[in-house]
């Protein structure tokens, strides 16, 4: 990548955003037909795709558990995903990313309603451009109120970074490589509960404390458009 002079000219980002600003954003509920739920999201270039499939029988029957059911997250980017044709299956970045998604999940789902039951979350990333974690938990949330599974709330997720010494919102891949701090955040927000926070890089206490006061606020405005992807699908109309 030829590095620009500079990431941030006049107070606006390289794709003209404030730095408090989101990239586009679409949200499509109920997308898959012969799953039990889907979605699908656009956050700036990214393209992800979920599905869910469950409460079913777990198989095989000594992973069951007695008194809850197990929720499982596959994490996979498309070898056409990036521009260097990604090799396919599984690697180490994408077992742990589906392990930090089912983590960021987990604790807004009533698992305990169908003991010895798995509920399977599959999450495709279609096109890459920074923020697919985030990207993959705002659609899996879709997808699994689509299903119509039990949940506290939807989460709603975001990175935010430090570039240049500023504060951003919604990294692009550019700000995530040549920045200095990126740290992805996922939250449940009308509890204002943190159920992801990573951070690859370093930050004050003041630049921490307004880094996630701005994620809080990123992820209000995802939410809003999560909820409206539902909404949409099943025909209800706004409050």
């Amino acid at each position: 990548m030829e590095k620009p002079e500079k990431l941030i000219v006049d107070g606006k980002r390289l794709d003209g955003r404030m730095p408090d600003e989101l990239r586009s954003l679409r949200i499509e509920a109920g997308v898959l037909k012969r799953a039990d739920g889907s979605a699908y999201v656009e956050l700036g270039e990214n393209k992800v795709l979920a599905a869910v499939y469950g409460p079913r029988e777990m198989h095989p029957r000594h992973d069951q558990q007695p008194d809850t059911a197990v929720l499982r997250c596959r994490y996979n980017m498309a070898p056409f995903s990036v521009e260097d044709r990604k090799r396919p299956g599984p690697d180490r970045r994408s077992v742990e990313i589906s392990k930090v998604i089912r983590e960021a999940l987990e604790p807004v789902l009533f698992l305990k309603l169908y003991p010895r039951s798995v509920i399977d979350v599959f999450i495709e990333i279609l096109q890459a451009d920074a923020g697919t974690r985030t990207a993959g938990i705002n659609a899996a949330s879709v997808a699994l109120a689509d299903a119509g599974i039990p949940m506290r709330d939807l989460v709603s997720a975001v990175a935010v970074g430090k570039v240049e010494d500023t504060i951003v919102l919604d990294l692009t891949k550019e700000e995530d490589q040549l920045g200095t701090t990126d740290m992805p955040i996922a939250i449940v927000p009308r509890k204002q509960l943190v159920t992801l926070l990573q951070m690859d890089g370093h930050l004050t206490e003041d630049e921490f404390k307004r880094a996630l006061d701005l994620g809080f606020r990123g992820c209000a405005q995802i939410y809003e458009v999560q909820r409206q992807a539902l909404r949409e699908k099943y025909g209800v109309k706004e409050e």
